[in-house]
């Protein structure tokens, strides 16, 4: 069985912060949210894995320095190639397929068929994280041998995903972002398919969109009298294309955390809960309290640091207080008179504070920024 991961996509619910950066290389408790997608692969004993990447595309982006639009050039996929590389650091061969736009899940499956060659595989979004892993659904597709099989999970929001219809456990119908959703199951981005697949990405049109849709070739798949299972997994999932659902990600994935301190911490600071400090940072008269992550590298001074932050490499917190969050590397926090919370902050970010009363701030700045609060 082989692996297909899509990395390609424009991540527009996450601007800024993907006008200068994919999508799936945005880290959860500081590892990329792809590496967790690999991790679970290989876990399931799959060795071969293709990622769908995009051609490098010209965009609109405000200048850090005037605010002004201008030109950017975002290469997504030389990102995607240098922080995966040939697969061998997670135990993979990898390969990668060029998308030349963003047209739809089944368009991907369709330009990897050379690739796939006919074989059984699975299908992952590269920015999905399913805490348990693939192996119990991929050993299921192994012994039942259907020709498709969806995993599907309750959500709040079905109209914001593909919904499956079921009778009994049955798929019946699928549809995608449906104005009134016929259930609360969405369908988790792993799916498995065998051959057939093909003939259905083959057989169906683009949606209003403009894009082949995976939940009309699956429906095709349906309509043809094939053999198309469902799985309601019960563990969580998360579909990390938005702010919250990433801080959300953050926080799950951080209360499994096991600590460990690397750097230095003196006597005048305070470490309460599971805290994981990286070889390199300093602290120095802070509050942490857990469970956090700090990379390498770091400096906490005369600081708060609060339970479910991921603070990544380089990264500078100073007389400033923050919970809930994510900072990327090199990101500063300064003199700021109200506690950060519930933000996701670029590289190479500064946000300092002037005097003024106190306030909440909630943030999700691209890199490069600087934000001056008062």
């Amino acid at each position: 069985m082989k692996a297909l991961v899509l990395a390609g996509g424009r991540g527009t619910r996450l601007r800024p912060i993907t006008h200068t950066s994919a999508k799936q290389l945005v880290p959860v408790a500081n590892k990329p949210v792809l590496f967790y997608g690999l991790e679970a692969i290989r876990a399931a004993g799959i060795e071969q894995v293709g990622i769908v990447v995009s051609d490098p595309r010209e965009m609109l982006a405000p200048d850090p320095r005037t605010g002004q639009a201008t030109t950017v050039m975002v290469n997504s996929q030389a990102e995607i190639r240098a922080a995966v590389g040939d697969g061998s650091a997670f135990g993979l061969r990898v390969e990668y397929i060029e998308q030349s736009a963003p047209l739809g899940l089944a368009h991907a499956v369709k330009i990897s068929r050379d690739w796939i060659a006919n074989e059984p595989f699975v299908m992952y979004l590269g920015d999905n994280l399913i805490r348990d892993g693939i192996t119990p659904f991929v050993r299921e597709f192994e012994r039942e041998r259907p020709n498709a099989q969806i995993l599907l999970a309750q959500v709040k929001t079905p109209q914001e995903f593909g919904v499956a219809e079921l009778e009994g456990e049955r798929v019946v119908r699928l549809e995608e972002k449906p104005a009134r959703p016929r259930s609360d199951l969405a369908l988790v981005g792993v799916y498995l398919f065998d051959r057939t697949v093909f003939e259905a990405v083959d057989a169906i049109q683009p949606s209003k969109r403009g894009e082949l849709e995976i939940t009309d070739a699956i429906q095709k798949l349906i309509d043809g009298g094939r053999n198309v299972r469902s799985h309601v997994i019960a563990g969580w999932w998360k579909d990390t294309g938005k702010v919250e659902d990433l801080l959300e990600a953050n926080r799950i994935i951080l209360e499994q955390l096991k600590g460990e301190v690397r750097g230095t911490v003196d006597a005048a600071s305070q470490l309460e809960g599971v805290v994981r400090i990286g070889p390199g940072t300093v602290v120095e008269h802070s509050r942490l309290r857990g469970p956090l992550v700090i990379g390498a590298g770091a400096r906490i001074s005369h600081a708060y640091v609060g339970p479910f932050t991921a603070i990544a490499d380089g990264v500078t917190i100073d007389h400033a207080e923050v919970e809930h969050s994510i900072l990327l590397e090199r990101s500063r926090l300064e003199r700021l008179t109200a506690r950060v919370e519930s933000s996701l902050i670029g590289r190479d970010v500064t946000v300092c504070g002037k005097d003024g009363p106190p306030r909440a701030h909630r943030l999700m700045l691209g890199d490069s920024s600087r934000v001056e609060l008062s």
